[in-house]
């Protein structure tokens, strides 16, 4: 009986599953494998919130393998070593997994298709399996990736998908392979109080709400603060629990404004990633760079912290930065505010704050949170760099009665909607009402000025 090996890396589904349905073919044995990467915790990016999405996605995904006659294998350390060790225990010939595209992964590979090829055993990475279209396949005449989204879209618009892949009905796993016990949500330390719970199931149930009765409303809610109209899918797919292709194919049925304004958003994960695999650096260093002098963190420490904790006095930077640390998880215009204010109102390198999302998201990945956070300030794929988002223009659009400032800066529960986005403006006992909020750490004024001079635009 021949076997194959299926590493699950950010792919944690059993439907569309292009890895595990090639592993399967011929009839073959199959070992479902998970490998906790030492090299991922020793960087910094198993994070509690992630962490504890993530036991949940695995714990959901050992069930559905066990209903099928299967289980999930879960180890710890180098994922190259445990892969060739698992695949040495079960007598595998091949190892199949979805490609990805950061630097790390990208070595990764290479390192795995040596060690694999060296034992006599093949390695097959498997596109479309985190992304809709592969990085690569969509490309400018002049350039191995398209640095504007626009012009992307537009290509990648007229790509065929490939069909979605059904559940395989029976998995069939050799014995003798050991694993060690799946890990707890419940053991995870310092995990956000109001995160999601991660897993298939609860994937596809949130998938299926979303289009049955949020989709249509997109196209004009997706920026309401208050109301938030988003899908919040975005940590089910950043752990691979719902498929590109599939939720693309779904959501395209519908054809309505919502529902091409949602396809084009992951359009845009897409485009982060041809960009990452094309330029893997980007992920630390300006894609284009401005040759900013950022102040530095020791300078800048008190902002910073400020900013952190949600109490740079602009309410609606505060309340998404309490948002994030309560739920793991921001509103996406949210995400662009407190960006633009620490990049530009603060002129703070994009670096601190990338690191600090990546330290709560639990849909924090390395493409879309850094190109994002680039994007916003003016080192990356905008063709506005010097634009900068005005936090209470933005707030008064975006949240008008100031139901999401209330929601999560409760100092400013009892401020009238006239006067909520801008507390600082209020006199005598109105200004009691907000409490200990504090005063703004700078003007807009004086932090337009700033940026604008070191730009070189004054």
């Amino acid at each position: 009986m021949y076997v194959s090996v299926v590493l699950f890396t950010a792919d944690l589904r059993l439907h569309d599953h292009p890895p595990l349905r090639a592993a399967l073919q011929g009839g073959r044995q199959v070992v479902p494998l998970f490998v906790h990467d030492r090299g991922v915790a020793d960087a910094g990016f198993a994070v509690p919130n992630r962490m504890a999405f993530l036991a949940d996605c695995l714990r959901d995904l050992d069930d559905e393998l066990r209903g099928r006659g299967g289980r999930l294998v879960v180890r710890s350390g180098d994922v190259v070593e445990e892969v060739c060790k698992v695949a040495a225990e079960a007598d595998a010939d091949e190892v199949h997994l979805a490609a990805d595209v950061s630097a790390y992964a990208q070595r990764r590979e290479r390192r795995l298709r040596r060690a694999l090829e060296a034992e006599g055993r093949r390695v097959h990475f498997h596109d479309t399996v985190t992304t809709a279209v592969a990085p690569g396949t969509v490309t400018p005449a002049s350039s191995d990736h398209f640095a504007v989204f626009t012009p992307y879209f537009r290509h990648w618009s007229t790509q065929r998908l490939r069909d979605a892949l059904g559940v395989p009905r029976t998995i069939r796993v050799p014995e003798g392979v050991g694993s060690e016990e799946l890990p707890s949500r419940a053991a995870v330390q310092g995990v956000s109080p109001g995160l999601a719970t991660g897993g298939e199931r609860e994937a596809r149930r949130r998938l299926a709400a979303w289009l049955r009765s949020g989709a249509d409303a997109y196209e004009e809610g997706r920026d309401d603060l208050g109301d938030d109209a988003t899908s919040r899918l975005s940590p089910h797919l950043h752990f691979g629990t719902l498929s590109p292709v599939e939720v693309v194919q779904r959501a395209g049925v519908a054809d309505n404004p919502g529902a091409r304004a949602f396809v084009r958003q992951l359009a845009w994960r897409d485009f982060h990633r041809q960009l990452l695999a094309a330029r893997p650096g980007a992920s630390t260093a300006d894609y284009r760079t401005k040759r900013d002098r950022w102040r530095s963190e020791r300078t800048a420490r008190a902002d910073i912290e400020a900013w952190r904790e949600g109490r740079t006095g602009y309410p609606v930077v505060d309340a998404a930065m309490r948002q994030l640390r309560h739920e793991g998880w921001m509103h996406n215009r949210g995400r662009l505010l407190t960006a633009s204010f620490l990049t530009k109102t603060l002129y703070v390198d994009w670096r601190v704050g990338a690191r600090h999302f990546l330290d709560l998201l639990v849909d924090g990945d390395v493409a879309n949170n850094q190109l994002n956070w680039q994007w916003v300030a003016g080192t990356g794929t905008d063709t506005r760099p010097n634009r900068v988002l005005n936090p209470v223009t933005q707030a008064k659009r975006y949240d008008p009665d100031g139901a999401y400032v209330r929601r999560w800066v409760p100092e400013l529960r009892d401020v009238r909607a006239g006067a909520i986005h801008e507390p600082w403006k209020l006199e005598g006992l109105e200004r009691a009402t907000a409490g200990d909020y504090p005063d703004p750490l700078i003007t807009l004024a004086d932090g337009l000025a700033r940026f604008r001079q070191a730009r070189g635009r004054e």
